[in-house]
């Protein structure tokens, strides 16, 4: 399991999906093209989605994983194991101000 690259802050879902699918692909030796071809998005989209920069959408997960041939419960489980890794090192943000007065 690659970890995310910055372990000063948490690290978001989409960063720890991104390096999931990432982690995956190349453990497959499958290009970038490759799998976006597969999954029907373009390679500059699957590129940022990858590299924690946008968010997957759960069609869009599910057309990368098809393109992988690898569950979409695998990579969740992937993301859950990384997202616990960073719980246990990293002191976790605190919650935005909006956030604490909606709970409330």
């Amino acid at each position: 399991m690659a970890p995310v690259t910055d372990i000063t802050r948490p690290a978001l879902m989409r960063e720890h999906l991104g390096a999931s699918l990432r982690s995956e692909r190349v453990e497959q030796g499958k290009t970038l093209r490759e799998v976006s071809r597969r999954a029907g998005v373009s390679l500059g989209y699957l590129s940022e989605v990858e590299r924690g920069q946008k968010e997957a959408s759960s069609e869009l997960l599910a057309a990368i994983c098809g393109a992988l041939d690898v569950p979409m419960s695998h990579v969740i489980g992937d993301v859950a194991e990384r997202m616990a890794v960073t719980e246990r090192t990293v002191r976790p943000l605190p919650l935005r101000p909006h956030a604490t007065a909606a709970a409330a």
